[in-house]
């Protein structure tokens, strides 16, 4: 098939690169002509592990192209996927200008039948919206289909190549037979297509982002009730986790969710919630339990320096909000790098890949070191907020070599408890004793 997909941010890019290894022409569009000229040159723009090799040989093999023409990026396309920015507005509603917009200019190019698709996460009742604003310039033929992205940072490649389910949302037999052979090379092993209305895939994502939201709220609460109760959260996890009605995944306790969607996408559905005149009380108390736990080592760090942490100096392992991404939005570590150095702190931060995009936000707020073990040279601590694997078993000699203390304060509950106590460190971590 033809394809277009407009906007070449994190879920475009893997959308179009992913549709193209299948063997469909695929053409991205995007109005940063920066951004387009280095994808056409073959410089990826973002970091997410088994892309750049899809990326490049589509791209050689000319199944994979780029421009800022709109016109030129539909004119062939039989269908048109919309991987644009919903970003939240103060009042927490998705923004969907960006959508809207691209679908008014969409109407000005459409000379036949084409498939539109939201592939951005959207309010309920989107597609209708979409098409009202086709409609403003374009009285022929046009589907406007839900098709939400279940995509985890860090596997996504993957995630696309074989997903767990897709979710279709159209009530059109003409798109739903071109969406079916569209997705059919993705769930040859039996993996379902889901076919419903657009409203309810729409809600589809948000309950789903939601849902994993709340595992993660609901077992960072339980964490703090061990620290209080001397229970070790650990054991919980792996008892509870057992139940096959909860599972064992989404259950590891921190400091905070972050990245592009679940902060957003909780705050959207309590927004659309609130426009129907429904208090979602649970979402609005995840909300909370998140913030919160953003900053839980905070009041561990300053009890441990008798509330003076001026003049102290940490070293900070991690600032993606997850590892295996350079995605540092919503980043619980921008948290803890503004809450350390309000209090006259410095910091000299390691991360494989976000170091650039920390300090594109922070500039020389803080430090930055070219290796883990670099970021400890005269810290008076370490703190780990996220849980990179080259992490996990560091070199412990050159840990205590380095720091000032041997302190440490895993936000990620990295280290076996005993382990690391045996070694001589003062270790605190989430709901452990």
């Amino acid at each position: 098939m033809n394809i277009a997909v407009v906007g070449t941010g994190y879920v475009g890019l893997v959308t179009g690169t992913c549709f193209a290894e299948t063997g469909n022409n695929v053409t991205c569009v995007d109005i940063d002509a920066r951004k387009v000229e280095k994808l056409s040159g073959g410089e990826i723009t973002i970091y997410e592990p088994g892309l750049e090799k899809l990326f490049l040989r589509n791209l050689k093999e000319e199944r994979l192209r780029f421009t800022t023409n709109l016109a030129e990026g539909i004119e062939d396309a039989q269908i048109i996927f919309l991987a644009l920015p919903t970003p939240p507005g103060e009042d927490g509603s998705a923004d969907l200008k960006y959508i809207l917009g691209v679908s008014e200019d969409l109407g000005k190019l459409l000379k036949d039948y084409k498939v539109i698709i939201d592939k951005s996460t959207v309010p309920v009742g989107t597609a209708e919206k979409v098409a009202a604003a086709v409609r403003k310039n374009y009285n022929g033929e046009f589907d406007v289909v839900s098709n939400p992205e279940f995509l985890r940072e860090g596997v996504a490649v993957e995630d696309f190549m074989k997903p767990d389910r897709v979710v279709i949302g159209t009530n059109s037999d003409r798109a739903r037979k071109l969406m079916g052979e569209l997705y059919a090379p993705f769930v040859r092993s039996g993996n379902p297509i889901y076919f419903m209305d657009e409203r309810s895939a729409e809600l589809t994502k948000y309950a789903a982002n939601s849902f994993l939201a709340t595992k993660i709220s609901f077992m960072n609460e339980i964490a703090q009730l061990c620290e209080r109760l001397g229970a070790d959260v650990d054991m919980v996890r792996k008892g509870i986790g057992s139940d096959e009605r909860i599972g064992k995944r989404f259950l590891f306790p921190g400091i905070g969710y972050g990245g592009s969607c679940f902060p957003k996408d909780v705050q959207a559905l309590v927004k659309s919630s609130t426009e129907v005149d429904y208090d979602f009380q649970i979402l609005n108390a995840v909300m909370d339990v998140n913030e919160k736990q953003k900053l839980h080592l905070m009041p561990k760090i300053e009890k441990y320096f008798n509330g003076d942490l001026k003049g102290k100096h940490f070293a900070l392992w991690g600032l993606a909000f997850k590892p295996n991404t350079d995605d540092i939005r919503e980043a619980p570590a921008l948290y803890m790098i503004e809450a350390l150095t309000a209090q006259g702190a410095t910091i000299t931060a390691y991360d494989p890949e976000a170091m650039k995009n920390v300090k594109s936000v922070v500039g020389d707020k803080i430090n930055y070191a070219e290796s883990q073990y670099d970021a400890l040279e005269n810290a008076d601590a370490l703190i780990i907020a996220t849980e990179w694997n080259e992490f996990r078993t560091p070199d412990f000699l050159k840990i205590v070599s380095s720091l000032n203390n041997k302190v440490i304060f895993d936000g990620r509950n990295l280290f076996e408890t005993e382990s690391v106590k045996k070694l001589g460190f003062h270790y605190e971590s989430i709901g452990r004793p």
